[in-house]
């Protein structure tokens, strides 16, 4: 394999002898050999996975601390280890990349309006009953012991 056409060819046909070799290649500083289109792409895609992972664990724990807050009723060992489980995730995302920390605050009011549907479609309760605006402040989000 020496050519970038055949490693183009390899990216397409199996992935994971693509990636090895690629790291092969920048581990031997055979920069002329690379296939620079595709790592690139590989690269920003990682990227993309960690903000998309922050957003659905973001969701996901405004909609449990939606529910925990407003429907008492339902409140459950589950929904407590859920919010729980989905603080610490966000978490261990900022502690592997913090500049998410930066991205968080830019998704926060988008994602609280998700959640805030989300929740309103799932329970049935009246949409008016949930803020506008998300009640709980980023402490709140950060803390797995946090319970409204």
């Amino acid at each position: 394999m020496s050519t970038i056409t055949d490693l183009k060819t390899l990216y397409i046909n199996d992935f994971s002898l693509w990636l090895e070799t690629t790291a092969r290649l920048l581990r031997e500083r055979k920069l002329e050999q690379i296939d620079y289109d595709n790592l690139i792409e590989e690269i920003e895609s990682v990227g993309r996975v960690e903000k998309n992972a922050l957003k659905s664990n973001l969701r996901i724990l405004l909609m449990h601390l939606l529910k925990w807050k407003y429907q008492s009723s339902q409140r459950s060992n589950s929904s407590r280890y859920s919010i729980s489980e989905h603080s610490l995730r966000i978490l261990d995302l900022f502690k592997d990349s913090p500049s998410l920390k930066g991205y968080f605050d830019d998704i926060l009011s988008e994602t609280y309006q998700d959640a805030r549907l989300l929740v309103f479609r799932e329970t049935g309760l009246s949409k008016d009953m949930f803020p506008t605006e998300c009640p709980f402040t980023i402490q709140d989000l950060l803390n797995p012991e946090y319970l409204p």
